[in-house]
């Protein structure tokens, strides 16, 4: 994977994006994000992956692991945002919100980046990229594959 990358600069006026409140069970994963790894939970007895983290196995109720995964995946749905009153969302007009199948399970909602809204499609192949949104957390963002 690679290192993440610091945000763009900031209009006049604008906020930069919240930082993600880090708690016990989230904790490895926005470690890992600062390593420019995406990793999600696998259950060691029933081999079931899982994200976002959770205590426990959705399946069978095992303790979980931690696992890194590829950070490819595919758009299942996509919906574009093009009005947000918040000063620290406006500058990212239009803002594309996915869900994305990563390619071993875990479905995670998220942004793509790095192309315009009209390029996006549902099916579309992607990959993760890292921004940095606080000295504890790098946001797992998606580019067109």
């Amino acid at each position: 994977m690679t290192a993440p990358v610091p945000p763009p600069p900031l209009p006049e006026g604008a906020k930069p994006r919240p930082a993600p409140v880090i708690d016990a069970e989230w904790a490895p994963h926005w470690a890992a994000s600062l390593e420019g790894r995406l990793v999600v939970q696998r259950c060691p007895a029933c081999g079931h992956t899982q994200f976002y983290p959770r205590a426990h196995c959705l399946v069978c109720r095992h303790a979980v692991e931690w696992e890194q995964v590829s950070g490819q995946g595919t758009i299942y749905s996509f919906t574009v945002i093009r009005q947000n009153p918040s000063r620290s969302f406006r500058h990212l007009l239009p803002l594309v919100v996915a869900l994305v199948d990563l390619d071993e399970g875990p479905r995670l909602m998220t942004n793509i980046v790095g192309s315009a809204p009209e390029e996006v499609r549902i099916g579309a192949p992607v990959q993760v990229r890292f921004q940095l949104v606080s000295d504890a957390a790098a946001l797992p963002l998606f580019e067109l594959a």
